[in-house]
């Protein structure tokens, strides 16, 4: 679903940064989870991991689901080594015949939502639907997502990382704290 033609420069980086707590990603997770259930029943759900596996294991277990996880990413110890994501895991065999939620946490171009879509259709699932706690105001939109924003977003656990040994404010936020 992509609306519009997409420019990575229309949303990143911003000049604002948006910091969340637990408790705040707890709220949007919950919102996320009563936006779905208002009009999808899925069977099990599907976070992309990394970091779509923290909303995605939240929802299911806000909405007593299964939760299985998927491996799609440009990274690997950390940095950034493919221009495009790659899949990296098998989807679930588990969605066969399934309604189907992947859940992201973010989508800005919508490539590895694309990956996931694609990866889960080839298993032959009943159904499926998408999900992020955030969404860029252009570029790809998933079927639900809790907030639509265009800030740099420092998630609660990513904000501070080791480094030689010690917690340290993640590089990539050390503006914000400016």
């Amino acid at each position: 679903m992509l609306t519009g033609s997409f420019n990575p420069r229309d949303v990143t980086p911003a000049d604002d940064f948006m910091e969340l707590s637990w408790e705040m990603f707890g709220e949007l997770c919950r919102a996320l989870a009563l936006k779905v259930a208002k009009s999808y029943d899925p069977e099990i759900i599907i976070g992309i991991a990394r970091a779509g596996v923290i909303p995605g294991a939240v929802v299911a277990s806000m909405m007593r689901r299964d939760f299985f996880s998927l491996k799609i990413t440009r990274r690997e110890g950390g940095k950034v080594v493919r221009q495009r994501p790659s899949i990296l895991s098998a989807a679930p065999r588990q969605a066969r015949g399934k309604r189907v939620l992947i859940v992201d946490e973010i989508t800005t171009s919508g490539d590895t939502m694309r990956l996931a879509l694609a990866a889960v259709r080839e298993v032959g699932p009943a159904e499926i639907r998408t999900a992020t706690s955030f969404a860029r105001t252009r570029g790809y939109r998933p079927d639900y997502f809790a907030l639509a924003t265009d800030s740099t977003l420092i998630y609660p656990w990513d904000r501070k990382i080791f480094e030689a040994g010690d917690l340290v404010v993640n590089p990539r936020y050390r503006d914000a704290d400016a």
